[in-house]
């Protein structure tokens, strides 16, 4: 425990049973909430530009000493900043010498010596800050200062990273930096051994997937017991001889890689530990329900609400009573055959194939909106996986049942010490704030910001955007140019790639469905005249390094063709182009027929009307339909998430009622 005082100042925490240290469960009073966004509106009257600015001078001051030190020197010096801090906290004085330190260690292990700007990113991790830094800029670099420091410390450091292949390169690539300090990585991904992922859990730094971190942590949950069974509470009560074994040995500093995508977009999304039971249900149920579905039609029948909710009218219920007029069993009820037509319906008009989901030898497998990544260990829940793979024809799988769920929300809210990086914060600043109270602070880039933004062009028809897209991407390739184009579905994706192979343009193509290949896809898509579609490249984490020649034609050039509800998925894949000072451009290509326009639709129909040739001509009225139309989405987002807290507050006072801390 006294490992980790430098972590826990002003904190209150708590150990849970199987001895994982977390930070304690406090109520909260939601005017506190409310009072943290609004604060983080307010410009602060207090800067860290001043701060920030002393601790790399004296930073530096050290730098030619510590390139003189011995190894064994170089080694003391980080250890004894590190074990005063155990006692002193993260004050700046012992971070400006663990950071010296480490940055020489870099160069002498990795050969890469840490820029001014990434020592203010580290910095600000140890603050327990969101970092905010442009694409490019080694965010993978600037996690190895606060981790190094914060492990050397006694504490237990999980780099949370969006996907394996991520967790696994990032723990390779600075392994040997760690190991210079005697401090040992671990690398946990999807379907390692129980065994294994103890002795990787056991290590000082662990890097490791978001959705693995929090499914071990409900695997532990589960091993010591249920909060309302017998055995747990009388473990809790007199305790026992032998304790359960935690995966994870606590959750001390938690350091977040994309953390927007994590701690904001991820939040939607609770992730549950189940059980595969009987479905119960023969399949020509969900057929049966499918074909009455049919039946029924939009706003006649059935509504649809904003958080993809079907409901019936009661024409539409009197309806359904007549075409099941003459069935038997579970359709005589009322109750039964609404709830399996709603979730018919659902799956019909809510949930589209190449959009929400992929067909995979004969399997459903979602697809992450944000990321564009498939999810193949993901299933809906309450019978609309089931519906869906009914609608598609594939075998019907079994019903799962939760044993323990959880959302990032309330899981990551347990780190004593929670921190993060990304290259696009800013617009969630306020709702970072209220929900995890965590401050965003913006980093300079190491270089100046060499990306150009050309005239975007907003067409009136899907099909017409697409054709311009293609004749784009054709006259680019043929000057050299290196070209990647983001779509939002695999649908569009392959769309968009047979108007290219009309027009005669050699292509790759990024989505869910092949997302294996892509450090390979990637490693290619900067060579000259190289045409990439990629699905969202929010959280992919790979560089796309340019040839000369690309470099020497303007650097990677970067097409939307299609707005995302969140400009800042926008930013993250325009950020793939014109990074570390290299030249970069980009443009959009839309139309107004896109999902986003949907939360505008009056401004839409008069700028259809007012189009000349099929195009909005205008600039400041496509920027203003796309501004309104994102602010729109990005509010009624927002609201799904904090009803999405309410309900997992809610859920914890009610265990919480019934004995359990948890």
């Amino acid at each position: 425990m006294s490992n980790i005082n430098a972590l826990i100042k002003g904190r209150s925490i708590r150990l849970s049973d199987g001895y994982c240290v977390e930070r304690a469960y406090e109520k909260e009073i939601i005017v506190e909430e409310y009072l943290r966004a609004l604060v983080s509106r307010i410009p602060k009257l207090k800067s860290h530009k001043r701060v920030v600015k002393k601790f790399v001078l004296e930073v530096n001051a050290l730098e030619a000493n510590y390139k003189i030190f011995s190894d064994d020197i170089l080694k003391s010096e980080f250890k004894i900043a590190c074990h005063k801090m155990r006692k002193l906290g993260l004050n700046n004085k012992l971070l400006v010498r663990a950071f010296a330190a480490v940055r020489e260690a870099s160069r002498r292990t990795l050969g890469m010596r840490h820029h001014d700007v990434q020592l203010i990113g580290g910095w600000a991790l140890l603050q327990g800050m969101i970092a905010e830094m442009e694409t490019g800029e080694g965010k993978t670099l600037v996690a190895t200062l606060a981790a190094c420091t914060a492990a050397a410390t006694g504490a237990t450091v999980h780099v949370i990273t969006v996907n394996d292949y991520l967790a696994d390169r990032d723990a390779k690539s600075n392994k040997s930096l760690y190991n210079y300090f005697g401090l040992e990585v671990g690398v946990v991904v999807q379907d390692l051994p129980l065994e294994k992922r103890y002795s990787q859990y056991a290590c000082n730094v662990v890097y490791v997937s978001n959705k693995e971190v929090v499914f071990d942590y409900l695997k532990d949950r589960i091993a010591i017991g249920d909060a309302n069974s017998a055995s747990y509470r009388i473990r809790r009560l007199i305790g026992e001889g032998v304790q359960p074994k935690n995966l994870l040995k606590g959750l001390h500093v938690a350091i977040v890689d994309e953390a927007d995508s994590i701690l904001i977009d991820e939040a939607r999304t609770p992730l549950i530990i189940s059980e595969t039971i009987s479905d119960g249900n023969d399949e020509e149920l969900y057929h049966t329900s499918l074909r009455f579905a049919e039946e029924l039609y939009k706003d006649q029948h059935f509504g649809i609400t904003e958080h993809r909710e079907v409901w019936l009218t009661v024409e539409g219920e009197d309806h359904l009573k007549d075409l099941t007029k003459d069935m038997t069993g579970i359709w005589t009820s009322s109750v039964w055959r609404n709830d399996l037509v709603q979730k018919a319906l659902t799956a019909k008009w809510c949930y589209h194939k190449d959009q929400h989901y992929i067909e995979n030898d004969g399997k459903i497998e979602i697809v992450d909106e944000f990321s564009g990544r498939v999810m193949p260990d993901r299933s809906w829940e309450s019978g609309l996986h089931q519906m869906i793979e009914a609608k598609e024809d594939c075998e019907i799988s079994g019903i799962r049942k939760t044993l323990l769920k959880m959302t990032y929300q309330r899981f990551l809210r347990r780190y004593l010490l929670l921190c993060g990086m990304t290259g696009t914060a800013t617009e969630v600043k306020t709702e970072l704030k209220r929900v995890y109270d965590l401050e965003v602070f913006k980093i300079p880039t190491h270089l100046p910001v060499a990306r150009k933004k050309l005239p975007g062009h907003c067409w009136v028809d899907a099909e017409e955007r697409w054709k311009a897209v293609a004749m784009r991407s054709s006259e680019l390739s043929r000057l050299g140019s290196a070209i990647l184009i983001g779509t939002r579905s695999v649908e569009a994706s392959e769309q968009l790639s047979a108007y290219l192979n009309s027009a005669g343009v050699d292509h790759a193509v990024l989505n869910a469905r092949n997302d294996k290949e892509e450090a390979m896809i990637i490693s290619s898509a900067g060579t000259s005249g190289r045409v990439t579609i990629a699905t969202n490249m929010a959280g992919r984490g790979t560089d796309i390094k340019l040839d000369d020649k690309v470099i020497q034609k303007g650097g990677l050039h970067v097409i939307l063709t299609e707005f995302h509800e969140s400009g800042r998925i926008d930013r993250q894949l325009i950020g793939r182009g014109a990074r570390q000072g290299q030249p970069g451009s980009f443009e959009a290509i839309v139309s107004l027929n896109d999902d986003l326009f949907k939360y505008t639709p009056i401004l839409v129909s008069i700028f259809k009307k007012i189009s000349t040739r099929q195009l909005l001509k205008s600039q400041m009225l496509m920027s203003m339909l796309v501004k309104l139309s994102q602010y729109k989405a990005e509010q009624h987002n927002a609201r799904i998430r904090i009803v999405t807290l309410k309900q997992d507050k809610k859920l914890h006072s009610l265990l919480a009622f019934s004995g359990d801390t948890n």
